[in-house]
């Protein structure tokens, strides 16, 4: 008799599992609450190429000086931005993420090294 209780139990409670509503996922993904080294944010941006570097920068793996250099972005590069996130916890700074038009890099500049202050587009 135990043992029936059990499994109707069991039952029970799958059936209701079964039977409740399943939240649907967004498939667009958001962009974490700080950028990790690594991700790669969709191109958002869509104004005009005539940002550059304020002289040499670095264009990083992530929105931080902890994340490594994928190259460097030189005064008069122009620059096709994507978006702007907040930092990774080493600085406070804001960054965009932006392809080099002249060598095709991408990656990670901090908007105080931009000659017009980085992207006005958050970052999903």
């Amino acid at each position: 008799m135990r043992r029936h209780l059990v499994a109707l139990l069991l039952s029970s409670t799958a059936l209701c599992a079964l039977a409740a509503p399943q939240a649907v996922a967004d498939s667009t993904p958001a962009a974490p609450a700080f950028i990790d080294c690594g991700w790669v944010p969709g191109d958002i941006d869509d104004g005009p190429w005539r940002a550059t570097a304020d002289g040499a920068v670095n264009m990083r793996s992530g929105a931080g000086i902890s994340c490594r250099s994928h190259g460097i972005a030189y005064r008069g590069q122009p620059l096709d931005y994507h978006c702007y996130a907040n930092p990774v916890a080493d600085d406070d700074f804001n960054w965009t993420y932006a392809r080099n038009v002249s060598t095709g890099v991408e990656g990670w500049i901090r908007n105080d090294l931009l000659t017009d202050s980085g992207s006005k587009v958050k970052c999903r």
